[in-house]
């Protein structure tokens, strides 16, 4: 099984690329910690759950409505896997990646970019994340673990980086 993750802070534009690079290779199954952060304080403990559902192939999702926990949910741990969200790549998961990637964006930009997708849902929420955002930086260190560091405000140029990394 190949794995690609892709880690940045929210607003970065991970999940942007992330989307452009599935639509570009279809085989690969798309895990996305949004699913299954615990709510707004989950980041480490989905963090933590990466390596497990990357080798046992199944998670349980969360409900953002119910603020509850939400339906089982599989991949087929024989095929291609991109791994995406924030807390993404740890110590424990790059030796499971063939291909680990920082998203970089300036704070002031990463901030107006989430809050304009996520609006008035988000907004009560950004310094509580960005905290446990912090705490997995200077714990994890994940920009140093990527083998590619991109530049969030160019998705297309970012997938370019990536498919020749893959090669």
């Amino acid at each position: 099984m190949t794995v690609v993750v892709i880690d940045g802070r929210s607003g970065s534009g991970k999940t942007e690329l992330a989307r452009a690079f599935v639509a570009a290779h279809p085989e690969f199954q798309l895990v996305q910690l949004d699913d299954f952060y615990e709510g707004w304080d989950g980041l480490h403990r989905a963090s933590a759950d990466v390596p497990r559902i990357l080798t046992e192939g199944f998670w349980w999702s969360w409900d953002w409505t119910l603020d509850d926990v939400g339906p089982q949910r599989t991949i087929d741990v024989s095929k291609p896997v991109l791994v995406e969200g924030a807390g993404a790549l740890t110590r424990a998961t790059r030796p499971l990646a063939d291909l680990a990637i920082w998203v970089d964006l300036p704070d002031a930009e990463r901030k107006v970019r989430a809050l304009e997708r996520d609006g008035d849902t988000y907004e009560p929420h950004w310094d509580r994340w960005a905290a446990q955002e912090q705490r997995h930086l200077a714990t994890e260190h994940p920009e140093t673990l990527a083998d590619l560091v991109v530049d969030g405000t160019d998705a297309p140029s970012a997938l370019r980086l990536v498919d020749a990394a893959l090669i």
